[in-house]
């Protein structure tokens, strides 16, 4: 699985830690920072995933700031996402297999590595179910068209 990742500065510990779960996972990704503790604002590495992920580039983006609801705000306004907040494996497993979530949000201030390492190993290897989700995420993605 290829995965586009990015943060903020209230979310650069987290990802580090992220990229080390997902290379133990075997997983491939990119890091599209930021790269430091410096103050970064988070709509611009947001979009940046957000937009890689829509334009099919990766597989699943995941975001994270201080409590990774700026993170998931952005990634929403991005056509073709849909960018879910998660805090533990349950709405992980439902981002994915009820509503097709393509972008995991996580806020480094909220959670604990040992549930991030749950919650993101949930939402990678959980997989859409379709049927009755199916008909909900058309009308979802009617709605960005404006049909």
């Amino acid at each position: 699985m290829r995965i586009a990742i990015g943060c903020d500065h209230a979310g650069f510990n987290l990802k580090q830690w992220i990229i080390s779960l997902l290379t133990e996972m075997g997983d491939s990704y990119e890091d599209f920072g930021c790269y430091d503790l410096g103050c970064v604002d988070y709509p611009d590495t947001g979009r940046a995933v957000a937009e890689s992920v829509a334009q099919g580039h990766f597989d699943h983006g995941i975001l994270i700031c201080s409590t990774g609801i700026g993170m998931c705000m952005i990634a929403n306004k991005v056509h073709g996402v849909r960018a879910a907040l998660c805090h533990n494996t349950f709405t992980a497993r439902r981002a994915r297999e009820h509503n097709d979530a393509n972008v995991l949000c996580l806020g480094e201030s909220v959670l604990g590595q040992g549930v991030v390492r749950e919650i993101v190993t949930t939402y990678l290897n959980s997989q859409f179910v379709g049927g009755r989700h199916a008909r909900r995420l058309e009308k979802m993605q009617a709605m960005e068209t404006g049909s």
